[in-house]
């Protein structure tokens, strides 16, 4: 053969290929089965659509789905809790939706358990075989968080899964919808048409990567019949078949991608902002927000101020609860936010300025104190003092010291003479140590062992036990004022003494801070109920069991009965000729913060007054303050 006709043979062997590429290019219908109907349930028997849930959501979806499919279609669902279901019924049924919810590293929730894992059995029993469900169509669309990392709906994945394993038809892909993501809710409705469009008879085909609908298969028609004609852009030279297809990726307008600015998303999505205003939040920007708290409309109306007040000397009708992150890196079972804020392991979202931020929550503030004019009890004076707030509570939801301009704020802030209360929950130590003085710095140390702290706290981060271990560490490094927070929960922490107390050693925090858990009453995202909540008497206990194991280094100073709290202090320091001096020199403190020059707790410290001091016959009330009690006909009396 010459070299001249092995050329032309090779050239045409090229051409041929290039042109079976292209047409195969063009087909774009890689591996697709036929056109086909996914009928309706010949069998009158009711679909069965079961909820697999912790906190309420997947419930909740469960039932808006059922709404979709009964009443607006006409279509026959059951809803089903797994709790109450036998799984040896699941060959009878001929259409299954699960909403499945994922927990605690990846496990069911507890109302499934038996259910899951009763599947996960019998998939892998050889006596059941591959087609045991083989008459059923299925679907299932998994809730849970995409911050957890590999776990993320793993129960949903595996349910698909399995149903696939024992020879059940899936209708629709798996649907993966993220709490934290703020996008559940239209994935969740995208995922549901999707299902109703199959169950009707809607038009399907199937390829490797699941399901492509009828509505798909007209967008690749259409994309595949474009000869060219007023968009040339899209035409391939054969040279280029083998290398690089056209683009089909669309420019995407700032407009279109759902709360994301500059290339990062708003923290508070609208879902969020309208739960958490619901809860009488004012939202601040982006990601921050201010509260009037029950303690400062009691301190205006003369009734009494909160545990600061007796502990601090705090001026309830003159502070102000606010934060400049609404996200945290926990969903602690005892949270009265109803987990309605946003989580995250860092800082994601859109950044507000701090010095607007501080504007914009005392300007909220002062109004929401406004309201309260013309309430019973609420003098002018108290009302004017509340008008310019003097302390900011840096506690109201979510962790302020995420937010990356957090010592700016907190300057901000002492420049205009407002002191500030930081609470951190112990999940970032390299931001305590880069924390700026604050007037008082504490840590949730809301258990203190491993197991428990995980039960509580609900962490995102693998690594919660070091990071909590080392962010109690970091406390020790501080010279202000330094409190460890515990919350105690009945039947969860509250025989943990002997671990508690070693952990005084890390931290040497300045007071411990004892504090029952509030019943915010029932919520769907926790189960703790009033049986949870110790009496006063159970944390003065507690508290003086804690003392004791210190060895004389802490003891009992303080309580607020109303609060259900007790405070320890470190003896040496602030016992001084068998006074405590716990509450706090304000205007010492501000002076020494425009100094510039290091200072230490000791140096703003003040007298405590009798009426606050642990065992006093008031029991942390402020006798200058009026007290009421309601009885249980809710008729006030003085």
């Amino acid at each position: 053969m010459t070299p001249s006709s092995l050329s032309t043979r090779l050239t045409l062997f090229a051409l041929l290929s290039a042109t079976t590429f292209y047409f195969l290019y063009k087909s774009r219908r890689r591996c697709l089965k036929p056109l086909k109907h996914l009928p309706l349930n010949p069998n009158p028997r009711p679909g069965k659509l079961f909820f697999l849930t912790q906190t309420g959501t997947s419930k909740a979806l469960a039932q808006r789905l059922l709404d979709l499919l009964s009443s607006k279609n006409n279509i026959p669902f059951d809803l089903v809790d797994p709790h109450t279901y036998e799984p040896e019924d699941l060959p009878k049924e001929s259409l299954i939706i699960i909403i499945a919810s994922t927990w605690e590293d990846g496990n069911p929730p507890q109302n499934s358990k038996f259910f899951v894992n009763w599947l996960a059995d019998i998939s892998t029993d050889f006596r059941a075989g591959n087609l045991l469900l083989s008459d059923c169509k299925f679907a299932v669309f998994g809730v849970g968080s995409r911050l957890y990392g590999d776990t993320f709906n793993a129960v949903a994945r595996d349910l698909g899964k399995r149903l696939r394993g024992l020879g059940a038809t899936e209708m629709v892909p798996v649907g993966e919808g993220d709490v934290d993501g703020g996008e559940l809710e239209s994935v969740f409705e995208g995922w549901s048409e999707k299902v109703v469009t199959v169950l009707k008879g809607g038009l399907v085909m199937e390829n490797e990567n699941g399901i492509v609908y009828e509505s798909d298969v007209e967008s690749l028609e259409s994309d595949d019949d474009d000869d060219g004609e007023g968009g040339g852009e899209d035409i391939v030279d054969l040279e280029d078949i083998a290398g690089k297809g056209p683009s089909r990726k669309k420019s995407v307008n700032v407009a279109e991608t759902n709360g994301k600015l500059d290339g990062k998303r708003e923290m508070v999505t609208p879902v969020i902002r309208a739960n958490l205003e619901k809860q009488g939040y004012k939202i601040i920007g982006s990601h921050s927000g201010v509260k009037i708290c029950r303690w400062t409309k009691s301190q205006l109306r003369g009734r009494g101020g909160c545990y600061k007040h007796s502990f601090y000397g705090i001026e309830s009708h003159r502070c102000m609860e606010a934060t400049p992150s609404l996200a945290c890196a926990n969903k602690c079972v005892f949270c009265w936010r109803h987990h309605t804020n946003p989580v995250g392991k860092s800082w994601q979202w859109k950044m507000d300025d701090p010095l607007e931020i501080v504007n914009t929550a005392i300007d909220l503030h002062t109004k929401m104190i406004k309201q309260t004019k013309g309430v019973p009890g609420v003098t002018q004076e108290r009302l004017m003092e509340g008008l310019s707030p003097r302390h900011c509570a840096l506690s109201l939801v979510g962790e302020p010291i995420m937010y990356p301009e957090i010592n700016a704020l907190v300057d901000e802030l002492h420049r205009r003479r407002i002191s500030t209360f930081l609470v951190t929950n112990a999940q970032f130590p390299e931001k305590i140590k880069m924390l700026k003085p604050v007037t008082q710095l504490y840590v949730s140390v809301d258990a203190a062992t491993k197991d428990s702290l995980k039960a509580i706290d609900r962490p995102l981060f693998g690594d919660f036990w070091e990071r909590f271990i080392d962010s109690l560490k970091a406390l020790k490094e501080k010279h202000q004022r330094t409190v460890y927070r515990l919350t105690l929960v009945k039947g969860w922490n509250t025989e943990d003494v002997d671990a508690y107390s070693k952990l005084f050693v890390l931290g040497k925090p300045d007071f411990v801070e004892i504090k029952g858990v509030t019943y915010c009453g029932s919520s769907a995202t926790s189960k703790l109920t009033m049986e949870n909540v110790p009496w006063h008497s159970d944390v003065r206990a507690f508290s003086e069991a804690l003392a004791l194991k210190s060895e004389g280094e802490y003891e009992v100073a303080c309580e607020h009965a109303h609060s259900c709290c007790v405070l320890l202090a470190k003896t040496e320091k602030f016992k001084v000729n068998g006074q405590w001096h716990t509450w706090i020199d304000y205007e010492k403190f501000h002076g020494l913060v425009a100094l510039g020059r290091p200072f230490d707790s000791e140096d703003y410290m003040a007298l405590t007054p009798s009426w606050a001091v642990y065992g006093a016959e008031e029991g942390g009330f402020d006798p200058d303050q009026s007290r009421y009690k309601k009885e249980r006909h809710h008729k006030s009396k003085r």
